[in-house]
């Protein structure tokens, strides 16, 4: 089977029964990162985490910052591909089209991750993992316990831009099917989300996934499992880019580590060792210094990735392709990244304080878990009549997100989970002091 391009780039939306006209200066595709950008899921992600939680620093990158950066990388990648597959798209497509596609999938690649980066995807799954066998969880089957104790911010962003913004269960943003497609980096469910626990449906998602998958014409890979949209791929390498560079660059700014110890890793990504520039032995910063090779490092692995892309389309079209375009393009740029994250795991994420503000965001989510979940089993078990004082005020802090109490407990359980996970670090520090009475 043969994934065909007329499909993978249908403009149909999400949520909309009837096509929706072009505007002047505004295609479809626009639209959908006029969607995003204007979201308030999308402005929330600069007070998230992206590698070092509640940084006093200016310069660290948030989860908007990091978005932004990785949705300009993502353009470049699909406008250079679109160029050169020109000849295989439908009349109504350009390369422009490709690009703005992977941009908005880059911009909400990450709209969906909670407050404290992935320190907080892992405190949202160890409580529900240490609740499994309470009554909180006890009439729900095997497929809904294991959503929660799986919790992924990639399904959750699935979730937010399906679901929850704009048109509140009614189609969320209601995205085109290609922008949708190129979001889903694992388009199964948690049952095939292996040891990294890595999917992008909830339970509450499958009908939407699988009509995404027939509708562009994925190539199906078992009972709701999909394989990727061909500009997944560009997606995915737009972010590792961003963050092999980005996350070392942070690090800097926090005094982890020297310019010294990654300008050979920033050269080798450069593609060009004996690059050398008066810059570097100046008396600039060691901000300037690192501008001096970003620009040049991430043209080069733009690059290899339009190359690796290019080689392996057959199998991508053909859904086979499973490696990933930086590891299959230039060797040195698949080294360069294997050093930098060997840097960043040995370095970086060690780090006191990284680590220190980590364990609090633990506490600090299990309060709010722990206050929100037994309010909504309560609301649930109670039929609403009779809920305690404090179960009854929690349910309200939910405002549109509060469940009904007819509502079947796993949903009203992701309810929960859509107001926790959406709050920012600042928030959720804030309204945990205030349940558990700290403040």
């Amino acid at each position: 089977m043969q994934m065909q391009w007329k499909r993978l780039l249908t403009t149909k939306r999400y949520g909309h029964a009837e096509l929706t006209e072009d505007e002047i200066g505004r295609s479809h595709f626009h639209k959908d990162q006029d969607r995003i950008i204007f979201s308030s899921a999308f402005r929330r992600l600069g007070r998230k985490t992206q590698v070092h939680p509640m940084s006093l620093n200016d310069h660290i990158h948030t989860r908007l910052t990091h978005s932004i950066e990785v949705g300009s990388l993502g353009r470049s990648l699909g406008i250079r591909v679109g160029e050169q597959i020109r000849d295989q798209l439908p009349e109504w497509a350009s390369p422009y089209d490709i690009g703005m596609i992977v941009q908005s999938a880059c911009l909400a690649h990450d709209i969906g991750n909670p407050p404290f980066g992935h320190a907080g995807e892992y405190a949202i799954r160890d409580w529900f993992k240490r609740h499994g066998e309470s009554e909180l969880l006890a009439n729900l089957s095997e497929e809904e316990r294991l959503d929660l104790m799986t919790f992924e911010g990639n399904a959750q962003g699935f979730r937010v831009v399906t679901r929850i913004e704009n048109h509140l269960f009614d189609g969320g943003l209601r995205l085109t099917y290609p922008t949708l497609g190129a979001l889903l980096k694992y388009p199964w469910s948690a049952e095939y989300a292996g040891p990294k626990g890595k999917f992008s449906a909830y339970q509450t998602e499958l009908e939407i996934l699988n009509k995404l998958g027939r509708e562009l014409g994925l190539v199906p890979n078992g009972e709701n499992r999909w394989c990727r949209h061909p500009l997944t791929f560009l997606m995915e390498a737009a972010d590792d880019i961003c963050y092999a560079i980005l996350d070392l660059e942070d690090a800097i700014e926090l005094n982890i580590l020297s310019f010294n110890d990654i300008k050979p890793i920033l050269l080798q990504l450069c593609g060009d060792t004996s690059f050398n520039d008066e810059i570097f032995t100046s008396q600039a910063s060691a901000r300037r210094k690192i501008s001096a090779l970003r620009g040049k490092a991430m043209e080069h692995m733009v690059g290899s990735a339009v190359g690796a892309y290019l080689e392996n389309q057959s199998a991508i079209m053909r859904g086979d392709y499973q490696g990933e375009l930086l590891a299959d393009g230039d060797p040195e740029v698949r080294d360069g990244l294997y050093k930098a994250k060997t840097l960043a795991h040995e370095r970086v994420f060690p780090d006191t304080r990284k680590t220190e503000l980590e364990v609090g965001a633990y506490t600090t989510l299990g309060v709010l878990l722990e206050a929100f979940c037994h309010a909504v089993y309560d609301n649930n078990r109670l039929c609403g009549e009779g809920l305690s004082y404090r179960s009854d005020r929690i349910i309200s802090l939910m405002g549109i997100h509060a469940p009904s109490p007819r509502l079947p407990l796993y949903k009203a359980y992701m309810r929960a989970l859509d107001f926790i996970s959406g709050m920012t670090d600042n928030y959720a520090t804030y309204l945990a002091r205030q349940i558990g009475g700290l403040s």
